[in-house]
């Protein structure tokens, strides 16, 4: 019984994430292996902004930094150094990791407002460095030589590949944001969430703990940014830093219940459901951005512990299994 109340919390987002991948195997359409792929990857990043955002409260608009950064790296390594895309995948997510622990270094020693705008010079200023940097193809990025695909059974093969792996690194995100959670390193992220300086006085290392919730929230973005890089063949300054997307991923990880296991999927599932909606409308794919960043505002004023926040207050009897 122990056991099973430890992982309870646990349960329900591997059953989401188990049930996107029989999906499309389900329906029996390539097409909806696109559209899994594509929210598989949307899982993966808010679970793994969730360990900074849901855990320390410290709100990040520049989270899909660590995702370019990795993503380039891996395909620098793929290109010119011929490496396989493990490894690759395996190098961008370590470099992320260490940018991540540079950063923090400085960076989180700002809180609030000021954090939030620090996040936003890093993302634009790793925009331009990228892109006008030689040896990742400046503004023209980097394009994958079609016999690459050669040693993963052809571009068709590459798909079916990606496609498994994307969605192992969901799980993963998934575990590791269940694992820090309930370890008493996630308490201490918790408690500087809570109240920083009470934290300290209760022998919290809040600028350690904060320094390592950030590394561990940028190695998988990392790694998913190689593998999405890699599955379209290509990668450009404009496609690896959007700032867009990391506003986007503020609000799965809220729309869902930030500081949880299960929002940021449930967020993940609901934001992309809608985006492909607002995408291919006449009316409201011009203003896609504009709706996000009022369902943000919404969300902030009128809900801001997300769905499972929201389930958790009227609902007592399945706190437990919302965790």
């Amino acid at each position: 019984m122990k056991l099973w109340h430890k992982y309870i919390g646990l349960i329900l987002p591997v059953l989401a994430v188990a049930a996107l991948v029989a999906w499309p195997f389900v329906t029996g359409k390539p097409a909806n292996r696109e559209s899994a792929f594509t929210i598989l990857k949307a899982v993966a990043l808010a679970s793994s902004l969730n360990i900074l955002l849901g855990y320390t409260g410290y709100v990040s608009f520049g989270h899909i930094v660590f995702y370019g950064f990795g993503g380039y790296i891996g395909i620098y390594l793929l290109t010119a150094q011929e490496w396989s895309l493990w490894n690759a995948m395996l190098a961008g997510g370590l470099t992320s990791g260490i940018l991540a622990f540079l950063l923090g270094k400085a960076i989180l020693r700002l809180r609030g407002a000021y954090f939030a705008l620090a996040t936003i010079g890093v993302n634009e200023a790793m925009k331009a460095f990228i892109n006008n940097f030689d040896l990742f193809g400046g503004p023209t990025g980097i394009t994958l030589n079609f016999s690459v695909y050669k040693a993963y059974g052809g571009a068709a093969q590459a798909l079916q590949t990606s496609f498994y792996i994307g969605a192992g690194l969901a799980l993963l995100a998934v575990l590791l944001s269940h694992i820090v959670r309930t370890s008493k390193f996630g308490l201490g992220l918790l408690a500087i969430r809570e109240n920083e300086d009470a934290a300290e006085v209760m022998g919290v290392v809040a600028p350690n703990a904060k320094t390592w919730a950030y590394v561990l929230s940028a190695i998988i973005p990392g790694m998913i940014g190689v593998l999405f890089f890699f599955k379209n063949g290509n990668v450009e300054p404009h496609d690896a830093f959007p700032l867009h997307a990391s506003i986007e991923l503020l609000v799965m990880v809220m729309l869902g219940g930030q500081g949880t296991v299960l929002g940021p999927i449930l967020g993940a599932f609901a934001y992309q459901g809608m985006r492909g909606y607002l995408v291919t409308s006449a009316f409201f794919k011009n203003i896609q951005l504009s709706v996000s960043g009022a369902l943000l505002l919404a969300i902030v004023l009128f809900i801001p512990a997300g769905a499972i926040g929201w389930l958790r207050h009227r609902v007592p009897m399945i706190r437990r299994a919302l965790a």
